[in-house]
């Protein structure tokens, strides 16, 4: 459920990854520099203020985000800045101790987002799929929520990390201490089956933006 407090955040979280003030990000959308100040969140009679879409609308279109971007930022407020690669480029990241590269990435805070996957850490990641590597499961521009400390039962949707460093997406069917076996991409297609030390991790996707 939306509240004022998500959305304020959001829009504040939105400048805070593009390196400006909420009062810069108005400025940039266009907007009066005021119109996101803490003064105009509540109303003269001590209730909440929604910001209008009109809005959000601008700021989004002036950080080339999206609604499902923004919607990620309200309900996962620690997700780190969203980094449009391919997964299989992604995936290149990663070393066998999990140690990140920062050769490819365009500037410090991306490195600080490749770092925090890398470790696999214990709060959630928010991507931006690029490409057709994660199909069928998922598309070009589809934003996903991945949560690395989250329990992982059979039927979740998951993000795997082969040990060969390819990423991919996937059904868990069951999990035992030598193998792990997913769902084929049609329900007609048998199980993939995979040895344990085939996969370097599995992350469940808790959000998806479809």
């Amino acid at each position: 459920m939306l509240s004022h407090e998500s959305v304020w955040s959001a829009i504040d979280r939105l400048a805070r990854h593009n390196g400006m003030t909420p009062s810069g990000l108005a400025r940039r959308a266009g907007l009066d520099p005021t119109t996101f100040n803490p003064s105009k969140r509540i109303a003269a009679d001590g209730r909440p203020r929604w910001p209008s879409m009109e809005s959000i609308s601008k700021i989004l279109d002036a950080t080339k985000a999206d609604l499902a971007e923004f919607v990620a930022l309200m309900r996962h407020p620690e997700a780190p800045s969203m980094t449009p690669m391919p997964p299989t480029a992604m995936a290149g990241f990663f070393s066998d101790a999990s140690a990140a590269s920062s050769e490819s990435w365009p500037d410090h805070d991306d490195v600080e987002a490749a770092e925090r996957v890398a470790a696999l850490p214990d709060h959630d990641l928010t991507l931006k799929v690029h490409g057709r590597d994660l199909m069928p499961l998922y598309r070009d521009g589809d934003v996903l929520v991945v949560s690395p400390a989250a329990d992982i039962r059979p039927g979740d949707r998951v993000l795997v990390r082969h040990a060969g460093g390819r990423l991919s997406a996937h059904v868990l069917l069951r999990r035992t201490r030598t193998r792990v076996e997913f769902a084929g991409a049609r329900e007609s297609d048998p199980p993939l089956r995979h040895g344990i030390t085939e996969i370097a991790w599995i992350a469940r996707v808790i959000w998806a933006s479809q």
